[in-house]
């Protein structure tokens, strides 16, 4: 059973939303893509966002813990800097229905 998250035109590009699941996720729009991981930090667990719906780094080039600094790629969540480096965050499964809302697997 899928879960509607929001619209796609919900998002700036690039832009970040987070969901208070269980477990929460959120997920980003770049370059008219979207992906989305668990908010959870490989370092320590916490929640990564530094606001409500602010996962980016000031440029919005990569995905930032809030905690550390540690610093993500969007495309893959691969940590590339901070005390997590070489590791990365869990991908969730999205698709786009037809109507354009997104949607988690």
């Amino acid at each position: 059973m899928s879960t509607k998250l929001c619209h796609l035109d919900d998002l700036n590009d690039p832009g970040s939303m987070g969901f208070e699941l269980e477990p929460p996720v959120f997920i980003i729009k770049k370059n008219s893509q979207v992906y989305g991981y668990l908010n959870q930090c490989p370092h320590t667990g916490v929640n990564l966002e530094w606001l409500p719906n602010d996962f980016l780094n000031i440029d919005k080039s990569c995905i930032q813990c809030s905690l550390h600094g540690a610093t993500f790629t969007i495309e893959s969540g691969s940590c590339i800097q901070g005390p997590c480096n070489g590791t990365g965050l869990t991908p969730v499964r999205l698709s786009i229905d037809s109507d354009g809302y997104i949607k988690l697997e």
